[in-house]
């Protein structure tokens, strides 16, 4: 079993402080973090929380999976690597094909 966990269903109103506080009663909290949108800065819902070994990550799984954090109910399970995903198309920092094109105007 990995000891990152991943914690899904969070209130937009919660904190990684929180996140420390709870998982803390479980074991050493390595890290905890709340991932939030690059934008607006608001939380996406979810985050990961690191525990020291993987007894504790396991023992945090069973005691806080389905409980309620801030008003919601949310799911803690262990996390997953992430996958490389290809970048998306998004805006084209190549000016070229745009001061290429035939102006018609």
């Amino acid at each position: 079993m990995n000891k990152k966990l991943y914690i899904g269903g969070l209130s937009y109103d919660t904190t990684e402080d929180t996140l420390k506080d709870l998982f803390s009663e479980s074991g050493k909290v390595e890290s905890a973090i709340v991932i939030t949108d690059k934008m607006s800065g608001r939380s996406k819902g979810f985050g990961f929380v690191e525990m020291s070994t993987e007894e504790e990550a396991q023992k945090a799984m069973e005691a806080l999976n389905g409980k309620e954090i801030d008003g919601r109910t949310v799911t803690v399970n262990e996390a997953r690597p992430q996958e490389s995903r290809p970048r998306s198309g998004g805006f084209n920092r190549d000016r070229r094909d745009f001061d290429n094109r035939k102006r018609d105007w």
